[in-house]
């Protein structure tokens, strides 16, 4: 069994803090300790979205690997891509600890960790190595970036960003939408988001594809400004959602109450209801990717079928270890055989015209 010792290690990192075993895993992962998908890709799951070529349609979410240390090796359990990040300008250390919590019962995380990470210094040198290290292994490589806690000025410092992680990057994602940067997520409204977009224009005009990523917790009337003011300002995609400051009825963990944004399980419904919002307000201009709550193959299927064209995780991946990322490929051709889709591609927004 490829994912054997890190499947035996997961018991003992729950034994310790949430923050204390992530990193951890992250020093596994760089060893090598976790292993390697040895699966053959299965052309049925391979996705054609923003000029590139996935395996698969899975994707590791940013917030797993900060500062682009492990890539390669997460690459190599089996997702279709993978993205580093949030990265920021400047170094920052982020909010106190403890600031990320298990919540076991409910299948979820709650992090407020607040865009703690290296800064661009370290984080294009490791972005660069990893996209070295998976040269011609189709498994594309994405840099979300963000601002700093102090100081920000959002039309200067996006544009700078992206002209940093441009050239090691196979696509950029914009994080308007984290919950653990005070003002953030005002940046997502449309008065806000197009003259950053038009800043990015100006100063950094050629770039790998842009997406935005939103909040779930946007009202439904901000949605066509959103979706508008990214559909012509020059990006390319839209990633739904990022965690959620609701607290869904019904959580049973003792650690619901904590602040921060939650994701997992309770996110699934909310995020991908919203999902399928964006995906009829952008009408085919823009890809899709679609985060929150994914435990399954049917998950997955249902994230296509509602307009994703990709799909990301993080919680899925923290709680379940490497080999949920086989398994969720193998469930996920059994869903789209009993559906009636021949591959991951016919899925697409099926369940959109439903």
């Amino acid at each position: 069994m490829p994912f054997a010792l890190a499947s035996a290690a997961l018991p003992l990192l729950r034994l310790l803090d949430a923050e204390t075993a992530h990193r951890l895993g992250l020093q596994g992962l760089r060893l090598g300790l976790a292993g390697r998908d040895r699966t053959p890709p299965d052309p049925r799951l391979a996705v054609s979205a923003l000029g590139l070529t996935f395996s698969n349609p899975i994707g590791l979410a940013a917030g797993f690997d900060k500062n682009a240390e492990a890539l390669a090796p997460l690459a190599g359990l089996g997702f279709g891509f993978v993205e580093a990040g949030t990265v920021t300008p400047r170094p920052q250390p982020g909010n106190p600890r403890p600031r990320l919590f298990r919540l076991e019962e409910d299948r979820a995380v709650i992090n407020r960790m607040g865009f703690n990470n290296g800064g661009l210094d370290g984080y294009v040198p490791n972005l660069a190595a990893a996209r070295a290290r998976l040269h011609g292994k189709r498994v594309p490589i994405g840099a979300n970036i963000g601002v700093n806690k102090d100081g920000a000025v959002p039309e200067r410092d996006y544009p700078a960003l992206v002209a940093a992680v441009a050239p090691q990057a196979d696509y950029i994602v914009i994080n308007v939408s984290s919950p653990n940067t005070p003002g953030l997520r005002s940046l997502q409204a449309a008065e806000r988001l197009s003259p950053i977009l038009a800043a990015i224009g100006r100063e950094t005009p050629r770039h790998p594809p842009l997406l935005v990523k939103i909040a779930p917790d946007l009202n439904e009337a901000e949605l066509p400004g959103i979706v508008e003011a990214c559909a012509g300002g020059g990006v390319a995609g839209i990633v739904v959602s990022n965690t959620t400051t609701a607290r869904p009825p019904g959580l049973r963990s003792p650690n619901a109450p904590q602040a921060g944004g939650l994701s997992g399980a309770p996110l699934f419904g909310p995020s991908t209801v919203m999902l399928a919002r964006v995906a009829k307000l952008a009408r085919g201009r823009l890809v899709l990717v679609g985060v929150g709550g994914i435990m399954s193959g049917r998950d997955v299927l249902a994230k296509l079928r509602a307009g994703a064209s990709l799909v990301q995780l993080y919680t899925g991946f923290a709680l379940h270890g490497p080999a949920l990322i086989p398994r969720l490929k193998a469930e996920l051709l059994a869903a789209l055989a009993e559906d009636g889709f021949a591959t991951a591609e016919a899925a697409i927004g099926a369940g959109l015209k439903e």
